[in-house]
């Protein structure tokens, strides 16, 4: 039934015809914030992807719809925020909910495209796999979590590993999580880029484009996941040596912002998983804090050469000028700002993203724009670009075209941005809605209307570290930042995994 309801889909589209139909190339970049040069980090060495910045729109008020990794994948390749699909935690497959939704890929393939897809798309581990029916051909896969130093594992399955191979449908017999060994946090070996898998994945992302650019047509989908500055920091010591470890930025404000709930703080979770990160919330030393951050950077810089290497291709092949390009970062990472490491939270820190768009005959060299953009409008972009039209799901499409804004980085297609996070396994759910200058977020119970309602005020004006709730002292904002949130649908609330 699936596959004859697709089918139906495939042949209200194909009369849009293939024709001069521009390529997309489609970079994701797991936990990536906007430290990059392009976005005024003076430390961070990223030569590549400012190239890129400069060749097209650079959207310097971009935020993901949720921070952490599987749904905000699924907000980007369905078009559809989690508080439109309840789908906020691991372990959901999003046909589980909606059976017939039509991917982005989808989409394009409807419309006589090739797709496909290398590295980390879709979250494949934590009990979720990719999409098979969202590709021409089947997707390469590569690790996430990858050692090359023995003493990194001790030579065992290590916490993440086993949550990224997706261990448990394997091994019958595989004790708790917490009972695995930690794996290390960061590498820094003198070993070849192709050594760590993002180096493999741009080798075969450069193999695949020479392959499908000598084809005349079908025009071609491609997107190229990119794994690193994801935990753990395993890169060559060629990117640490990059930087100066003395002279890297360290946190400003490390503790809860004055008048806000505690639970709202992201306090380490994630991080935990490996070592030497101290347990039961001991405090980081400075040089720990200094290693993280310097592990995160050398990353950055890591990966960037790699995108580097495919835009060299692209333009040996003469690409640039009938291929769209689009880098996302899927949502962004604290660095001990509030003391928090990792993202899951619903602070600047953890939701803004870097979102860069080439599209040739369209976007302007070196333009940004202050439009506030989601994570769920490069759907609809991206079909509107390639002269697809405009998805209708059957999964809700919450994103709108940034055409206009490419055309024109003055002009505005609407005055906020949405996002959420759930807490308390649940039983509070933040959404948030970020406006140029504030942030307002609304905790409240999904399953209980009477349970008390929270929220926080951000003015990233006057207090751009956070160190404050202003809720109670400005009043006026906060009641038209509720006037905002009450204009969007009742955020659903999280599914179970089953």
């Amino acid at each position: 039934m699936k596959r004859i309801r697709f089918s139906l889909y495939c042949l209200m589209l194909w009369g849009f015809g293939i024709g001069q139909s521009p390529n997309v190339v489609l970079i994701l970049v797991d936990d990536l914030k906007p430290t990059l040069g392009v976005y005024g980090d003076s430390t961070a060495v990223s030569p590549n992807i400012d190239r890129l910045a400069n060749m097209g729109t650079r959207f310097d008020l971009a935020y993901c719809n949720q921070a952490v990794c599987l749904p905000s994948r699924y907000n980007l390749l369905l078009g559809a925020r989690s508080t439109s699909t309840g789908i906020y935690n691991f372990g959901i497959d999003f046909r589980s909910v909606y059976p017939d939704a039509v991917t982005l890929p989808q989409h394009f393939m409807a419309a006589g495209y090739h797709a496909e897809s290398m590295g980390k798309v879709f979250h494949i581990g934590h009990g979720n796999t990719n999409d098979a029916a969202s590709w021409s051909i089947p997707h390469r896969k590569e690790k996430v979590i990858e050692y090359l130093d023995p003493k990194s594992t001790e030579r065992q399955l290590t916490r993440e590993e086993a949550f990224f191979t997706n261990a448990r449908k394997h091994i019958l017999d595989l004790p708790p999580n917490r009972q695995l060994p930690r794996g290390a946090a960061w590498e820094d070996l003198d070993v070849l880029d192709e050594a760590y898998a993002d180096g493999r994945i741009a080798t075969h992302a450069i193999d695949r484009l020479r392959q499908v650019s000598q084809e005349a047509s079908p025009p071609f989908f491609m997107a190229i996941g990119f794994a690193r500055p994801h935990l753990p920091f395993c890169v060559p010591k060629k990117y640490w040596d990059l930087y100066d470890a003395s002279q890297l930025p360290m946190p400003e404000y490390e503790q809860d912002p004055v008048g806000t709930t505690a639970w709202a703080v992201k306090r380490r979770g994630e991080i935990e998983q490996f070592k030497p990160i101290p347990n039961q919330g001991e405090p980081f030393s400075e040089e720990l804090k200094r290693k993280l951050i310097h592990g995160y950077y050398a990353s950055v810089s890591y990966t960037d050469a790699q995108i580097g290497r495919v835009l060299d291709e692209m333009e040996r092949l003469k690409l640039f000028d009938n291929t769209i390009i689009v880098l996302w970062g899927d949502h962004g990472w604290h660095l001990g700002d509030h003391g928090s490491w990792t993202k899951h939270s619903n602070f600047e820190q953890a939701n803004r993203i870097p979102l860069l768009i080439y599209a040739p005959g369209i976007t302007q060299p070196n333009a940004a724009t202050k439009q506030l953009a989601e994570t769920v409008d490069i759907y609809p972009t991206l079909a509107d670009l390639a002269g697809l039209p405009k998805p209708i799901g059957p999964q809700p499409i919450d994103g709108q075209s940034l055409v206009p804004v490419l055309k024109d980085p003055a002009s505005r297609i609407r005055d906020h941005a949405y996002h959420a996070y759930p807490k308390q396994r649940g039983t509070r759910l933040g959404a948030a809605i970020r406006t140029e200058r504030y942030r307002m977020v609304q905790w409240f119970n999904p399953k209980d209307p009477s349970a008390e309602i929270i929220y926080e005020l951000y003015d990233y004006e006057e207090d751009p570290l956070e160190t404050r709730n202003h809720a109670l002292s400005k009043p006026n904002v906060l009641e038209q930042m509720k006037g905002i949130l009450s204009k969007h649908p009742l955020a659903k609330a999280p599914l179970k995994r089953k």
